[in-house]
């Protein structure tokens, strides 16, 4: 398989409606503050490449929809960037959700490595842009790839973090789907820290794929049923990181850790 070839996926149908539903009245009043805190971010400008920016407007983002972070944890207690040495983290998590990286960022924001066609997503697209967003092409040429291992490499030296999807795809559940190595290699190059993390969604008590954006799937449809859900929360757990000099150990120790500590709840988790 080409280098730059990725998993199917889940089809759009594994995605559920959410249950229990917010009334009409306060699904209006979320895409109004949401509808205020894009407005806010983009008025950020350039600005919103600053660590604490980005962080306050993806904590603002995810209160707009009324989704809670139900817990954060790792070994140290800590954050996802390991302090350590001036290099970089390589922060790896399962891929459910647009949702991830808003949540993700909230907890830290790290430099954030997504497909091309994010870019051209309204409103979003000029966001992530600013934010530092670094956009790959899927469809291009493999010979790409060491550039971009390279690029990576060099940001991770620089002492810069970067959150990458190596599943490549979304999936119902934090169960699916392969971890692609590429990305792997690039921490080796710079001798950076893995850390694996966990993204999870729950409502009611139980898991769920409300939050989940599959297949060909339009990110209206999504939105909608994200803003529509009562109690949902994500659940962000970063595992303790790991180092290796072997790209395809390192991928296969970050998803040991990553889908060992996720909640197979749909039909087409792999």
């Amino acid at each position: 398989m080409s280098a730059w070839t990725v998993d199917s996926g889940c089809p759009a149908s594994c995605a559920t409606d959410p249950d229990p539903r917010v009334p009409l009245g306060e699904l209006a009043r979320r895409y109004a503050t949401l509808t205020y805190a894009l407005t806010r971010a983009v008025a950020r400008g350039d600005r919103l490449a600053e660590p604490s920016v980005l962080q306050a407007e993806a904590r603002g983002v995810l209160g707009a929809l009324g989704v809670g972070i139900a817990g954060v944890g790792s070994a140290e207690g800590a954050p996802f960037s390991v302090r350590a040495g001036g290099v970089g983290t390589l922060v790896v998590a399962n891929h459910i959700s647009w949702l991830d990286v808003v949540a993700l960022l909230a907890v830290e924001p790290v430099s954030v490595l997504a497909k091309r066609e994010v870019g051209r997503w309204p409103v979003v697209g000029a966001l992530a842009r600013r934010a530092g967003t670094r956009f790959i092409d899927r469809d291009g040429s493999p010979r790409g790839l060491p550039g971009l291992v390279t690029e990576l490499a060099d940001s991770l030296r620089g002492g810069t973090s970067v959150l990458v999807f190596p599943q490549a795809t979304t999936w119902c559940s934090a169960s699916g789907g392969r971890f692609r190595r590429a990305a792997f290699q690039a921490a080796v190059d710079a001798g950076a820290p893995v850390r694996p993390v966990t993204v999870e969604y729950r409502q009611g008590g139980g898991p769920s794929t409300s939050a989940a954006f599959l297949g060909e799937e339009d990110f209206t449809s999504s939105l909608r049923r994200v803003a529509g859900a009562r109690g949902l929360r994500v659940r962000v757990t970063a595992h303790a990181p790991v180092r290796g000099a072997d790209r395809r150990v390192l991928a296969d120790a970050a998803r040991r850790a990553v889908l060992g500590g996720g909640v197979t709840v749909g039909k087409c988790a792999a």
